[in-house]
């Protein structure tokens, strides 16, 4: 049974095929990506309550939503941040939660449990979950002309391009960037309104009573059967300024003197985008919309990107002058880098050990040798098939790790065949007997290799999911050479042998490989003297790893090393009150000041929010922030990045100190916010604001410290409107109601400064006595400080 190859040599070759097929089919069908794939563990779930405070953020939406959330075993963390306006909660699962899809989906069942228990006026809460990968491709449209971009146009094609990119073949989700919703909104001017005797939201309840969105029935004859609805729907401005406003008879404005004017005779309908939008992408200097691509994880990303370009290039040709598409990033050229450099480098090693083991042991050795690395090789590629793991950084990475580990077992079972047939063994009995022998000690050496490994592929959560395809890709391996050397590396061995030499006969380094006997003499030497003194021998073995521990000790601990990458990211985030216009202007400030470096090739910013994942890593957990902005910057090589980085960092902090900019270097493993976080908990948010003042000031103390934020350091200010109330009363008028009036009056104000502006906000009072009058009447307003976020 062990000589069974050597007797059979149409088996033996069927069985290499057998291998190639296997390995080249895999190669070719296997997923091709840039780094492996992490389960999403973090969701962001967004609350919006316009006009409410900090602390009614808290107790209202935050904690009824956190609770029902508690119930849920699998989540490890709940981390919230209740801002005015919006609360944001952050929920991360454990580590060992592999099947992630179930439990969100009993997260999202939890969230709709929580829906009744929010007040009045908060919009439904938003589940996102964060993707923990890059987008394939990142393309936008920009608009080229100097005078004010067409957000319509931009999005019409934008609304296109994204149909076209949907339909390519392996394509999960497309996502848009910087595109502001376009919205229709009714300015009514106050003065007339408050002449015809009655409120904005009379008129609100007017107009979408004549916008008829539902089917008015079924109408039924014995040979028909036809959907009946009533005409008139809101589908355009002129038809939204034709909606007739009813008014004079009385507070409904339902009596017998009711008469009509039209929604145009008091307001002004347009439609625009809003104001002011959520975020805006600015690409290289102009305005535009961006759109990601992501790609399936069964997908090759090579093929996906070819069909990419073939249909971006057809899309192209239909666009107008003005429009420009424009590729952001594309990660193919990334992924096919990397991988050609990982090969080349497996190739390096491979033709490295063949010319060792040539010179050491003659050419036919090295031929016999050489074949268990391809072969092996493929049969990783098989079985990383088989267990579903593409072909990325870190699995070709654990085929480089064990290459040196591949050609052990070949070497030994090869010298051990070339001792039994100089022995005057036949080739069938040299085989039999050298897997005979060797059987046990390979299975050891190869058992103790997998184990070693081991604790890498079975580390769990994110940091497992990074770096366990390595040790997968290695256990394969060694246990791949383990096979070959058992079957088809002896056999190979055998029928290459060649003739055996005569006693004494001539030799050549070529053929049989080197040989310098005074090497011979000195190494029996010194295993003499070891055996001999076998204390002296433990000494000498423990002296190498006693000097490896204790330089370990004097490198840099850092367990993910950073990317080589000709990219990197800027984020800057203004004061919480900066309106995403001054968020704006700064970061074309900023631009200017990046585009010194004469190694930076563009700089695309994203405004409000995140900018696409161009790295598997990257945190997309921003939306709705005008006061933050994010920069794709693109270098020309790679080469000096983290010298640009620090030179780009100092001239931001001195140009523009006003902001605070964070210029990172792209980085390996899980994704994280920063390298040291210190939270603090207790109830008094004061209490927490002082102390983290005190440890944002002795973080400063510390050298090399770059930036520290502290959650409840930014706020925003408020104006308070203090109500007379017996004034109020007096005016038929409460604290809701003015409450009401304000909001629906406030977007209309103009003029002056905010406070100004409030002031001269008309308010109507209730009854027959009711009056017009300005805010200042029955309240007196006061800009008071900020409240704390919770």
């Amino acid at each position: 049974m062990n000589s069974l190859l050597f007797d059979n040599r149409r088996l033996l070759v069927l069985v290499i095929a057998l291998i190639a097929v296997a390995g080249l089919s895999s190669f070719y069908l296997l997923p091709r990506m840039e780094d492996p794939v992490l389960t999403q563990r973090v969701a962001v779930i967004n609350t919006l309550v316009p006009g409410a405070k900090a602390d009614r953020i808290e107790a209202l939406v935050t904690e009824p939503i956190e609770e029902e959330l508690e119930e849920i075993p699998e989540i490890k963390e709940l981390r919230s941040t209740s801002r005015a306006n919006i609360s944001t909660i952050t929920v991360e699962l454990r580590d060992d939660v592999y099947e992630a899809a179930e439990v969100w989906s009993r997260v999202r069942d939890k969230i709709d449990d929580a829906k009744p228990l929010l007040p009045a006026g908060a919009l439904d809460p938003e589940f996102d979950l964060l993707e923990v990968t890059a987008y394939a491709q990142v393309v936008a449209l920009v608009w080229q002309p100097d005078e004010a971009p067409s957000y319509a146009v931009l999005r019409r094609l934008a609304e296109e391009l994204e149909q076209v990119l949907r339909s390519i073949g392996g394509t999960r989700e497309v996502d848009a960037f910087g595109d502001p919703e376009e919205e229709i909104t009714v300015t009514i001017r106050q003065a007339e309104l408050a002449t015809l005797g009655i409120s904005v939201a009379d008129v609100a309840r007017q107009i979408e009573a004549s916008d008829s969105k539902v089917s008015a029935g079924l109408l039924r004859d014995r040979e028909n059967a036809l959907l009946l609805e009533v005409a008139g729907e809101l589908d355009s401005i002129s038809r939204i300024e034709a909606t007739p406003i009813r008014f004079g008879g009385g507070e409904t404005a339902e009596g017998p003197n009711a008469r009509f004017l039209t929604l145009g005779d008091i307001a002004d309908v347009r439609k625009h985008i809003t104001d002011p939008p959520s975020g805006l992408a600015i690409i290289d200097g102009k305005p535009a919309i961006a759109l990601g691509a992501l790609v399936r994880s069964t997908q090759r990303i090579d093929h996906w990107a070819q069909d990419a370009g073939v249909a971006l290039a057809e899309f192209e040709a239909t666009l107008p002058p003005a429009i420009e598409l424009k590729t952001v990033f594309a990660q193919s050229p990334y992924v096919e880098s990397r991988l050609s450099t990982l090969l080349g480098n497996l190739l390096a090693g491979a033709g490295a050990v063949m010319l060792v083991i040539w010179v050491m042991m003659g050419w036919r050795s090295a031929i016999v040798v050489g074949a268990a690395l391809p072969l092996a090789s493929l049969m990783v590629l098989a079985g990383l098939r088989f267990l579903e793991i593409p072909i990325h950084q870190m699995s070709v990475t654990g085929l480089i790790i064990a290459l040196g580990l591949l050609i052990d077992n070949a070497i030994v079972i090869v010298d051990e065949v070339r001792l039994r047939l100089a022995e005057g063994a036949t080739p069938r009995e040299a085989v039999a007997r050298s897997t005979r022998h060797l059987a046990a000690p390979l299975f050891g050496s190869t058992l103790t290799t997998a184990l070693s490994f081991a604790p890498i592929a079975l580390m769990p959560g994110p940091a497992g999911e990074f770096v366990g395809s390595i040790a997968i890709s290695v256990i394969l391996a060694v246990a791949s050479s383990f096979l070959l050397a058992m079957t088809v590396t002896p056999a190979i061995a055998a029928i290459f042998s060649g003739k055996p030499k005569e006693p004494g006969a001539r030799t050549r380094w070529w053929s049989d490989g080197i040989d310098v006997p005074a090497l011979a003499r000195g190494y029996r030497a010194v295993l003499g003297v070891l055996f001999r003194r076998p204390v002296f021998g433990v000494a000498l073995g423990m002296l190498f790893p006693i000097a490896g521990f204790y330089g370990a000790t004097t490198l840099t601990e850092q367990f993910f090393p950073p990317a080589d990458r000709d990219q990197f990211q800027v984020q800057v985030e203004l004061p919480a009150h900066t309106p995403l216009s001054s968020t704006r202007e700064l970061v074309a400030q900023a631009a200017e000041v990046i585009r010194q470096d004469p190694h930076v090739q563009h700089v695309d910013w994203f405004l409000g929010e995140s900018a696409p994942s161009f790295y598997y890593n990257m945190m997309a957990n921003r939306a709705g922030v005008p006061q933050y902005a994010q920069a794709i910057v693109q270098l020309v090589t790679a080469e000096g990045g983290k010298e640009i980085i620090n030179k780009v960092q100092q001239r931001l902090d001195v140009a523009l100190p006003r902001a605070r900019f964070l210029v990172r270097q792209l980085e390996q493993g899980p994704p994280f916010e920063a390298p040291i976080e210190v939270r603090l908990f207790g109830p008094d948010l004061h209490v927490l604001k002082r102390l983290g003042d005190d440890v944002r000031r002795l973080l400063s103390e510390t050298p090399d410290l770059l930036h520290s934020v502290s959650d409840l350091s930014e706020a925003l200010p408020k104006l308070s409107v203090e109500v007379d109330e017996a004034e109020a009363r007096l005016a038929g008028l409460d604290h809701r109601a003015i409450a009401r009036q304000l909001d629906a009056t406030l977007e209309g104000a103009v003029g002056g400064s905010v406070l100004e502006a409030t002031e001269d906000l008309p308010v109507r009072g209730r009854g027959v006595a009711a009056t017009r009058g300005d805010i200042r009447e029955v309240a007196a307003l006061a800009l008071g400080p900020p409240g704390l976020r919770a």
